[in-house]
């Protein structure tokens, strides 16, 4: 529970963001992060000018009058913001859950895109319990961006594809993406739009993971990149990812679809394993001598908190990574 009140941690945690809320006010920022800043019933993100205020107390009614608060002074001190969504985690109905709208005016409507490193990127606010897109990434991809020129990517378990939009801006020669879910991959399809890229629709295929790297492996598809950011458990009866106990299963299921010399991106978002732990699960890999950690991205300063607004610490240590979402980037070499 905060012991300051949230005006003062909302004051404080603006302050520090200062730089990342200018205009022309389109891009994707965390402008409160509870778990760190004071109060971990209550996270605010900012997409575009729409607020969206992920509410994670066990019964969500306890914080009704901090929300209300809390939108009143956002709204003082940003006033261009046209929208705001509430997101109820724990709520009895799933609308609720996905965000209900609470329009500044009759025609306001939520945002429907981003920009980031001047690329944009669709976002559906109310398709799911998150927001679609998730800035806490956003250094991953600009190092993608930075990177990628002439590679051809497999971006598996894409969500709504933002790290193969990155890709492909950055000049990769082919990105496929891969999720099961085509309604996540038709908001991919969104931001190709929006930036004018080309659709190739056998690029963007749903299907379950373990069957669509199985049918790679057979038919000798090769990829230069392969990006691997799974949720931390999921099962169907083609296979399990559970990236707590066994992360590394993930990883070897696509090193074999990777060309020499290319890289394999992986994340791994699970709360309680520890920086160490994780790190421990990438060294054992790399024994063999054909992998080798090249680099560790970190999450952005709006998402660990800022050194004068941090008060809390995640409950496992994500050192040497700066945040529970740990990144790496593999070198791969190929037997012979």
């Amino acid at each position: 529970m905060p012991q300051l009140p949230l005006v003062t941690l909302l004051e404080s945690a603006l302050a520090a963001r200062a730089d990342l809320l200018v205009e022309p006010y389109d891009g994707a920022v965390r402008l409160f992060n509870g778990f760190y800043e004071g109060d971990p019933r209550l996270v605010i993100d900012l997409y575009g000018r729409t607020l969206l205020l992920h509410n994670y107390a066990d019964r969500p009614e306890e914080l009704d009058e901090t929300i209300t608060v809390g939108i009143m002074r956002l709204r003082e001190r940003l006033p261009w913001v046209r929208a705001v969504i509430v997101k109820s985690r724990h709520a009895p109905d799933i609308e609720s859950r996905q965000g209900v709208l609470i329009a500044m005016s009759e025609s306001a409507t939520p945002d429907r895109r981003v920009r980031e490193h001047g690329v944009a990127y669709a976002v559906n606010l109310q398709m799911n319990r998150d927001a679609s897109f998730y800035p806490d990434t956003r250094n991953l991809r600009r190092w993608i961006i930075d990177h990628v020129a002439d590679k051809t990517v497999l971006n598996t378990f894409a969500y709504t594809g933002s790290l193969g939009v990155a890709a492909t801006a950055g000049h990769a020669r082919r990105v496929m993406q891969i999720d099961r879910n085509h309604a996540f991959l038709n908001v991919a399809k969104d931001s190709y739009s929006m930036n004018g890229f080309p659709i190739n629709r056998t690029d963007f295929q749903s299907g379950d993971f373990f069957t669509q790297v199985g049918h790679m492996k057979r038919t000798g598809v090769h990829f230069d990149w392969v990006i691997v950011d799974p949720p931390f458990f999921s099962e169907t009866n083609k296979g399990r990812v559970d990236m707590v106990h066994e992360s590394e299963r993930v990883i070897n299921k696509v090193r074999p679809l990777i060309n020499d010399g290319g890289y394999l991106i992986t994340i791994n978002n699970a709360l309680f394993v520890s920086g160490v732990e994780y790190m421990s699960v990438l060294e054992g890999l790399c024994k063999d001598g054909y992998l080798t950690i090249e680099e560790i991205i970190p999450i952005p300063a709006d998402f660990t908190g800022y050194d004068q607004t941090r008060v809390m610490q995640p409950p496992e240590d994500p050192a040497p990574f700066n945040h529970p979402t740990k990144i790496a980037i593999l070198k791969v070499r190929k037997k012979g």
